[in-house]
């Protein structure tokens, strides 16, 4: 397991006001990112130079970072015919050797000195569609789970592209990373399985608190 490239961002503005496409109306968000060379330090609330436009649902000590398979590059882009580098889904950590069916909520790991835990899968938005002008985008990665997944920082320090990564906890096998993202789109259908994710403590709070109210 090895850290390929780290990504860092900051909000900007695309788009044309008030095009008759929604598609195409500006937006503000710092999805795009750039790979960074060199150690980066981490914080609590994420990478030194990377922002969050929109810090009411984005951001926080529960999504500090978002982490990406690379894994998952060669696939959406046979899917879609385009070439996608390292960043294109607005992760800041790209990585080898873990996916959403190997890494669990509260898996601990070790990147260099800092300590990370995974905190939830990520939902894709509104902003994920439009930053890949596909409509279709959102229900595509709820079919095919390819999310990523968010990460609170335990230890900061600094992480660089080609160090390797260690799980030195794992306390919630059982929850995978895409185990949840599916009991969280099906929770009303499913409530006990809901409520038994809720009750998973490495959880992030808003998600625990949206599935203990279904």
């Amino acid at each position: 397991m090895r850290l390929l490239s780290v990504q860092v961002g900051t909000p900007r503005t695309v788009g044309t006001p008030l095009a008759e496409n929604p598609m195409e109306r500006a937006f503000t968000s710092a999805i795009w990112k750039a790979p960074v060379y060199g150690p980066v330090h981490v914080g609590v609330l994420g990478l030194a130079g990377d922002a969050v436009a929109n810090t009411k649902v984005h951001g926080g000590v529960d999504q500090a970072l978002l982490m990406y398979s690379a894994a998952h590059y060669p696939l959406w882009e046979s899917e879609l015919g385009r070439r996608m580098d390292a960043g294109a889904f607005g992760e800041n950590l790209t990585v080898e050797g873990l996916d959403e069916d190997t890494v669990c909520i509260g898996d601990v790991l070790e990147v260099g000195a800092v300590s990370l835990e995974v905190s939830q899968p990520r939902q894709p938005c509104a902003t994920l569609a439009r930053r890949h002008q596909m409509r279709d985008m959102i229900a595509m990665v709820r079919r095919n789970g390819r999310s990523g997944w968010y990460l609170r920082v335990l230890v900061a320090g600094a992480v660089e592209a080609g160090g390797p990564i260690r799980i030195v906890n794992r306390p919630n096998p059982e929850w995978t990373v895409r185990r949840a993202a599916r009991v969280m789109q099906a929770r009303r259908r499913h409530p006990a399985e809901a409520r038994a994710l809720a009750e998973c403590s490495a959880l992030s709070r808003g998600w625990r608190v949206q599935l203990a109210g279904v």
